[in-house]
């Protein structure tokens, strides 16, 4: 058998769910190298070599060092993607790279983001305003602006910055504060920093789409509907994200057909406007990652990210279809006209530390966290049950801890998200740990809301 060896820049489970694809592999032995921010024991188990450090300059050395066994890279994490891994690993090693270029990596900035929608389909941004302290000589002057766009907006708002904050960074009127000085207080605390949008706040359901391309070709995966809030039926912080859920289909449960379909043009718009005429190989990966709200008038964007999402990948990649290996291929090659999903539906819950969400203020105790039991059952399952380590490591005496962010993720994979819900809760009662995780996760009573809001938004939008 072949041998290919691969690059992977990671961080968490959605590393674990992409390693796991790629070793999945009946055409090639796979050799992982791994820089990664900590020694992930999935990860480290698959991997020939691995460097801790998620810097371009560590980066760039690990594949000098490995630069004759190494025939492609991937990256996971957003940071690297920002910082311009691709292009210092391409120039100066030489090995091709699976994610956009420095600059192509959109959400370095949600200013420009809102520039690019308003220019490609302006329908779907919601009304913004863009507050940057170098256009205001004082706070007095910024907050007499905020106020008259308040006045506009009758307060309902989201308040985010222009830069990444991994889905935390966001203030929404009504769950985040419910007073003009709470949310000033918010506003600050960002815009002491830089730029903060203040836009319309959209009421509906969030989907999301992930666009994997070689370039040329822009292929949709099926819709996911992530988890942000960090407690059940939404409520607390907001988080990276506490899980997902995916149906057997493309659509979603709340979902009408032509929500996708208009995801889908927004989509192929925004590419098209990024890639110019015939081909442009900078936007190879995954250079769409589209968070959209189904609202009363039609898909509203909510963010846009230029690499797989986490908790959404890993509701994709235990079902993708074929040889992963020869996907990363056919993407390098220029030649991707064809990704597939196996028709499962899949459910992921993360469990997390017990200070993550502000669920606990303090935790002074054990970190350990021991996965055998939950790893015996995911053998039971044969596939049905995949368990991906996130934010924890391996330590030199063989046992793994939990760190700071969310540890350890199971998916369910069934013929329902019903079923995949439950397999996927199974699996999480069963990791032993300081650890929580949010219930409702797919639940019948929550998808049963998202799809009465829609129900009584669209029926609004008939009046």
């Amino acid at each position: 058998m072949e041998k290919v060896g691969v690059l992977l820049v990671s961080y968490g489970s959605r590393a674990a769910s992409i390693c796991d694809a790629l070793c999945r592999s009946e055409n090639y032995e796979v050799r992982i190298f791994d820089a990664d921010k900590q020694r992930n024991p999935f990860i480290l188990e698959r991997s020939e070599d691995y460097v801790i450090g998620l810097d371009v300059e560590t980066i760039v050395k690990f594949a000098k060092k490995h630069k004759d066994k190494i025939d492609f890279g991937i990256v996971g994490p957003e940071a690297p993607i920002i910082a311009g891994v691709r292009d210092r690993v391409e120039e100066e090693v030489g090995i091709p790279m699976i994610c956009p270029t420095k600059k192509f990596a959109l959400e370095a900035s949600k200013v420009e983001q809102r520039k690019l929608i308003a220019k490609c389909y302006p329908k779907a941004n919601p009304r913004f305003k863009v507050f940057d302290p170098e256009e205001y000589s004082n706070i007095e002057e910024v907050k007499k602006e905020l106020w008259s766009w308040l006045d506009e907006l009758d307060n309902q708002v989201a308040v985010k910055p222009d830069k990444p904050a991994t889905g935390k960074g966001v203030g929404v009127w009504g769950d985040h504060f419910n007073t003009r000085e709470e949310l000033f207080e918010h506003f600050l605390s960002i815009y002491k920093h830089g730029k903060v949008i203040v836009e319309e706040k959209i009421e509906g359901e969030e989907y999301s789409l992930q666009f994997f391309s070689d370039g040329k070709h822009l292929l949709a995966t099926p819709c996911v509907r992530d988890y942000k809030r960090a407690f059940d039926w939404d409520r607390g912080p907001n988080t990276g994200g506490m899980g997902s859920y995916k149906d057997t289909g493309e659509l979603l449960p709340f979902m009408d057909k032509s929500d996708l379909e208009e995801g889908l043009k927004i989509g192929e718009r925004i590419f098209k406007e990024l890639k110019g005429n015939g081909s442009n190989p900078e936007l190879r990966g995954v250079p769409l990652y589209m968070a959209y709200t189904c609202a009363k008038d039609g898909v509203k964007v909510f963010e846009i990210n230029s690499r797989p999402g986490d908790p959404e990948c890993q509701n994709l990649m235990p079902i993708v279809k074929g040889d992963f290996v020869e996907i990363c291929f056919k993407m390098i090659d220029g030649e991707l006209t064809k990704i597939e999903f196996e028709p499962y539906a899949t459910v992921v819950t993360y469990a997390v530390p017990l200070t993550y969400g502000s669920y606990r203020k303090k935790y002074t105790g054990s970190t350990r966290v021991e996965l055998s039991e939950v790893y015996k059952l995911a053998e039971k399952y044969e596939g049905k049950l995949k368990v991906y380590p996130g934010s924890m490591e391996i330590r030199e005496n063989g046992e793994t801890h939990t760190l700071s962010s969310r540890t350890v993720c199971c998916v369910g994979i069934a013929e329902s998200i019903e079923e995949a819900r439950k397999i996927s809760l199974e699996g999480i009662v069963n990791i032993d740990g300081p650890l929580w995780n949010r219930w409702d996760i797919a639940s019948k009573e929550h998808i049963g809301q998202s799809i009465a809001n829609m129900k009584r938004i669209r029926s609004n939008q008939l009046r």
